[in-house]
């Protein structure tokens, strides 16, 4: 289960570098800083088996709610409650360590996701097969095409049974063939119960993997409802 209530995250706007004087002479003197809203009082809830979809522009807050969901970020206010095990699917390459090797990274990004040493080994072959990389396992991820870093991000994601699968976008990477098995598994996913929130700027993607949706615009939550009512008044919107 995942509950939204009241959330709103803030950032400072730093106003670019500065010298440690400035810093100085900014505290000393106890100027306010500018606030910016990434989320502005938003609330909505997944009941545990069903799928969301976050959609809205660039900048509308999606990546930052993922965040809250996620365990990176604390809200400034309202309260997050997510129940049940997360693994997430950001930012392409997150989490892995560009001098370590495919099996190092694959240890390290399940240790991330909760995943003891003995499972992580017990599951290693099955990482390795579903990602498809084959010898490169043993090579440094520096050395990684940015589709082969997502194939193995996601089937470390994927392998670690967690409750909640949060994916931002990154399955635009990739060749069709790996797209359609990483489908294939989301769809198992799914029917295995488990939760899906899921960012995409695909209406068809959407329909397809989501029963619900939060439409964001610049933080706020202009709509709460099923995916299609949500895509209807989204894409009806001049906004």
């Amino acid at each position: 289960m995942i509950e939204f209530e009241h959330v709103s995250k803030t950032f400072s706007h730093t106003g670019g570098a500065k010298l440690l004087g400035a810093h100085v002479r900014e505290r000393l003197q106890r100027r306010e800083r500018e606030v910016f809203y990434a989320l502005k009082d938003v609330s909505f809830r997944v009941e545990p088996g069903h799928s969301m979809a976050i959609i809205g522009g660039n900048g509308a807050g999606k990546s930052t709610l993922l965040s809250l969901v996620a365990g990176l970020s604390r809200p400034n206010e309202g309260r997050v409650t997510v129940d049940g095990k997360v693994a997430a699917l950001l930012e392409l390459g997150s989490g892995f360590h560009p001098d370590l090797t495919g099996r190092e990274n694959v240890a390290l990004n399940a240790s991330m996701l909760g995943l003891s040493r003995k499972r992580t080994e017990e599951s290693f072959e099955s990482i390795v097969e579903f990602s498809g990389i084959g010898d490169f396992i043993e090579e440094p991820i520096r050395t990684y095409s940015s589709g082969m870093i997502m194939r193995l991000a996601f089937s470390v994601a994927v392998n670690v049974n967690p409750d909640i699968l949060i994916i931002d976008e990154v399955l635009a990477v990739g060749d069709q063939a790996f797209q359609a098995k990483c489908f294939e598994k989301i769809f198992g996913f799914k029917r295995a119960g488990k939760t899906l929130l899921f960012v995409s700027h695909s209406p068809q993607l959407v329909r397809d993997l989501c029963d619900q949706a939060v439409w964001l615009h610049h933080g706020k939550a202009m709509m709460v409802g099923t995916a299609e009512e949500v895509l209807t008044a989204y894409s009806a919107s001049s906004v």
